[in-house]
């Protein structure tokens, strides 16, 4: 398949080949179902550096996808895999710990005053898993809220959400549906969720259920939500609600965590979790995870709670999570990242305007939403009130331009310290040149409809 550009044409011949034979032996040709794009848009990986990937058909590509914010400091950063190197001459897994876990404990600890004890973990999957466990222990209650839009992995306990896209809010509520097939019904029952920056609704819910609800998981930035962001009088709110009612406050910082600042949401918003989870930025692409929390909710671990993973604490992970942090917290690059994101905001910005299109931004500059309303919405059920379906059409036309970005309006742009000047005058070209090529077919289509 070639996709005409205005500028060349963006050749996607191999990874359509290849679709062909990989999906006779993977599900979908793939191994994770947000990688399906469909049968002809699936594009396969070749290789990346810095802030840029290449297909296997060659295509270069702008990204800000970075595998949904795991490089935060650039593809194949020659400190970080010089010291995943050096982790491979550890030895790898043992089934024992090595000291390097207790070194990079005591960074997290300094870094986010929250975590006063660390427990690692593999995906950020598996450390909500452990956080749930550790809150039902610590409270005795198995249900937990989830915040309309979040996301929180992959597991039957969080794998429901509000339906809103068919949704008439003449109706009530949006009905609670689980995210495929296979997800047990019995699991439902432990699942309450909120619109975000409601309190009333959270204090209306615990007065009700508070003694069947024992956490509250939110992320303050959401991730997979636009970056539809929690006000800071919000989540004092919710903080003061849990304490009253006996709720462990999850903070899953997955992916704000070591990447809006170094103590992550947390410090932007000056709120404390009971327990909080980490993983994508703190390892610059490498597997690693963690959950962190109270002294007096972590001990549960090893005292009536299990956790544990044969590859957790693998000397790889550990030894690029080491220099991740180190140049996190030692050198500017989060500043940078930051300048960047402003800088890419405030060229969108000026391109929109010119052409009379409302838009506005969400979340953090290093993690930001871009939505075509004049105001961004303070909930998952405001996302509909934007004109997604303009975002959708144009994600298509920044891929065939050479920028990558999730085709899905729902998914934030990530920034990395590779991203740099050369990077930015690319991408707000190809951008007003995607803008204009989608103006003008969907004014077409509007037209012979």
């Amino acid at each position: 398949m070639d996709l005409i550009l205005g500028g060349g044409m963006r050749r996607l011949t191999n990874s359509n080949a290849h679709f062909d034979k990989a999906r006779r032996k993977l599900p979908l040709g793939v191994s994770s179902n947000f990688r399906y794009w469909g049968d002809d848009k699936t594009i396969y990986a070749k290789r990346g550096k810095g802030g840029r990937i290449w297909d296997i058909d060659d295509n270069e590509y702008i990204d800000y996808r970075l595998a949904y914010g795991p490089i935060i400091l650039g593809y194949a950063d020659p400190r970080v895999d010089a010291a995943a190197r050096d982790g491979m001459n550890v030895g790898g897994v043992f089934a024992l710990s090595t000291e390097l876990e207790y070194e990079i404990a005591c960074r997290v600890s300094r870094m986010v005053p929250a975590a006063e004890l660390v427990r690692f973990s593999n995906s950020g999957t598996e450390a909500v898993m452990a956080a749930l466990r550790v809150a039902r222990a610590h409270t005795g209650k198995d249900g937990h809220i989830a915040v309309e839009g979040g996301y929180h992995g992959i597991f039957s306990e969080v794998m429901w959400y509000s339906e809103v896209e068919d949704w008439n809010p003449s109706d009530g509520d949006p009905p609670i549906l689980p995210y495929g097939d296979g997800v047990p019904a019995v699991t439902k029952r432990l699942f309450y969720t909120v619109p975000l920056n409601d309190a009333n609704v959270v204090e209306d819910l615990l007065k009700k259920y508070h003694n069947d609800i024992g956490a509250f998981l939110i992320e303050p930035i959401m991730g997979n939500c636009c970056g539809i962001t929690a006000e800071v009088d919000y989540l004092a709110n919710v903080r003061e609600l849990c304490d009253r009612y006996n709720v462990v406050l999850i903070i899953d910082e997955v992916k704000t965590g070591f990447r809006v600042a170094k103590g992550g949401a947390q410090e932007l918003f000056g709120v404390k979790a009971d327990l909080c989870t980490f993983a994508k930025a703190l390892g610059n692409g490498y597997p690693i995870a963690i959950v962190a929390g109270r002294e007096d909710m972590m001990r549960h671990i090893g005292d009536g709670v299990v956790h544990g993973g044969t590859f957790t604490g693998h000397s790889v992970s550990l030894a690029a999570a080491q220099k991740t942090l180190e140049i996190l917290d030692e050198t500017s690059a989060l500043a940078d990242i930051e300048s960047y994101g402003r800088k890419l905001q405030n060229g969108i910005s000026r391109i929109l305007t010119n052409r009379s299109i409302e838009h506005s931004f969400t979340g953090h500059p290093a993690l930001m939403g871009l939505f075509f309303a004049a105001s961004s919405p303070r909930d998952y059920r405001g996302w509909l009130a934007s004109n997604y379906a303009f975002y959708d059409a144009l994600a298509l036309e920044l891929h065939d331009q050479g920028i990558l970005i999730e085709p899905d309006s729902r998914e934030p742009w990530f920034m990395c310290e590779a991203h740099n000047v050369e990077c930015l005058d690319q991408t707000l070209d190809k951008f007003e040149r995607a803008v204009d090529i989608t103006r003008q077919k969907l004014n077409v289509q509007v037209q012979s409809a």
